[in-house]
């Protein structure tokens, strides 16, 4: 569990707000040797200038070299000081301004004050996050003007002592919002030793986890030990005040969760999915190849690459038909086609190179079910048989209004084919010791894996169907286990 310290120039500072023993100067903060503790420390520095060689500026300065995590950090405090440095990272929020300023009038200046990535204006809020996410900041003047188009002319960090009322209630509330932990009057005192986030999407259509699995990770987190909190993409800036990152948002390269996953693993935390198992996994030529370097079994598999005809010749006389066809980040059977001729052939490939440079095919083998093995620190922790959509031959089959799957047998792991089993273990320690969800086809008694999930379900009523809580239990034990190591710098 995190300690939060919030660094002022005086004591006196705080007198606006509500006293807190978390509150300390930074003449304290200077003569505070690092102490040698199980918990990590967090400090948000509110000195009130952050000028270079300035309080402010050592206080980042010496909370870094102390290993604290610290807010600003001395690289906002130096790209924000130089116009010519946080303009670098201002160059794609073009589109964001664009959506922002559709009615504005191009003649006026504006000013937006931002508070831990919060306004009170509802039209700057998402402008405010982004900002925030790149120059975490406690307060930020943001100055828009327009020339050619909108643009943001000056970034400024504004001291809490230069507010008026209204804005230091602004400031208090955003600050309780972004931390609870500080100074809120009452708060019981939490038992937990550990921290750890959940990242989830609320409305996305297929999550990782239900509620009810969520609900069980909390319940049986908080029993372990571990205080569990549900986040979302807009707190990625809290990171730090965790020990350990859980992501339950489907995955991908070009999307915020594997932002998530490198910043939490540059902030020293636990991360599931991390993100080299991201990496690998969400492109399925990727695997291909790990597969076919480390002897994992799996389909006979051709990579295509666009342009290249003599690829779809050659697949035609090794595969013949029916063959499947694959883009590489496809998920939950998305963007992958059966072809039962060449025409077929040709057509379907013509349009997923559209979206792709390379395609992947594989030799198709008729299963009635899919096996999924999750894995977990190279353990089989469950089995499950996913069975195809009746009439389909696929486990998921998409629709203009729906989506249906088929049903599934969960069993003990002792109970699956050993052929499947090993085929699973072989294919997860190729990618590391995270959690992971292998999909294997079985023949004849032999395992072919189909491709290794970074982000496998874990379902209330699905997966748990047959240890029920002590699946949970187990994930957060790993979880519990890393995080004392961790601590212990192992």
């Amino acid at each position: 569990m995190a300690r939060t310290l919030l660094v002022v120039d005086s004591l006196s500072d705080w007198s606006p707000y509500y006293p807190s023993d978390q509150v300390i100067a930074f003449e304290t903060y200077l003569a505070t040797e690092k102490e040698a503790s199980e918990h990590r420390v967090r400090i948000i520095n509110l000195c009130s200038s952050y000028s270079y060689l300035s309080d402010g500026y050592y206080c980042s300065l010496l909370a870094e070299a102390r290993g604290h995590h610290v807010i600003p950090s001395v690289k906002v405090l130096n790209d924000i000081e130089k116009k010519v440095l946080y303009q670098l990272q201002l160059e794609d929020l073009s589109q964001t301004l664009g959506k922002v300023f559709k009615n504005q009038d191009k003649n006026n200046e504006i000013k937006v004050l931002s508070f831990f990535g919060t306004t009170q204006e509802p039209a700057f809020q998402e402008l405010a996050r982004l900002l925030f996410e790149r120059f975490s900041c406690p307060i930020m003047e943001v100055t828009l003007g327009y020339g050619q188009q909108w643009e943001i002319t000056d970034l400024k960090a504004v001291s809490h002592r230069e507010l008026d009322d209204e804005n230091e209630t602004l400031f208090a509330a955003a600050l309780d919002k972004f931390s609870k932990k500080v100074w809120r009057k009452g708060r019981a005192r939490k038992t937990a030793r550990y921290d750890l986030a959940i990242l989830v999407n609320p409305s996305e259509a297929m999550p990782p986890s239900n509620r009810g699995a969520l609900k069980k990770f909390i319940s049986i987190g908080r029993e372990l030990g571990i205080e569990v909190e549900l986040i979302t993409q807009q707190h990625y800036a809290r990171l730090p005040e965790f020990d350990a990152l859980f992501i339950r948002e489907t995955t991908a390269i070009d999307h915020h969760t594997y932002r998530f996953a490198k910043k939490a693993e540059a902030e020293g935390l636990v991360v599931i999915d991390d993100p080299t198992s991201i990496l690998r996994c969400t492109n399925k030529v990727y695997l291909a190849d790990l597969f076919r370097t480390n002897k994992v079994p799996s389909p006979k598999t051709w990579i295509l690459h666009k342009g290249n005809s003599e690829h779809l010749d050659k697949l035609e006389s090794k595969a013949g038909f029916p063959v499947v066809i694959k883009i590489p980040d496809g998920s939950f059977s998305k963007g992958i086609v059966k072809v039962h001729n060449r025409k077929e052939l040709d057509e379907k490939v013509a349009e997923l190179f559209q979206k792709s440079a390379l395609l992947l095919a594989q030799e198709f083998l008729y299963t009635d079910f899919d096996w999924r093995i999750g894995v977990f620190n190279n353990k089989a922790l469950y089995a499950c048989r996913y069975y195809m959509v009746k009439n389909h031959w696929q486990i998921y089959k998409h629709g203009e209004k729906r989506t249906d799957s088929g049903h599934f047998e969960t069993m003990p792991t002792f109970e699956a084919p050993k052929g499947v089993l090993d085929a699973a273990l072989k294919a997860s320690q190729t990618i590391g010791n995270g959690l992971y969800g292998v999909d294997v086809k079985e023949k004849d008694g032999k395992g072919y894996v189909i491709e290794v999930n970074d982000n496998p379900n874990i379902d209330r009523g699905v997966e748990d169907k047959y240890l029920g809580d002590e699946l949970y239990r187990q994930i957060m034990a790993e979880f519990l286990r890393r995080m004392e190591n961790s601590s212990k710098g192992i």
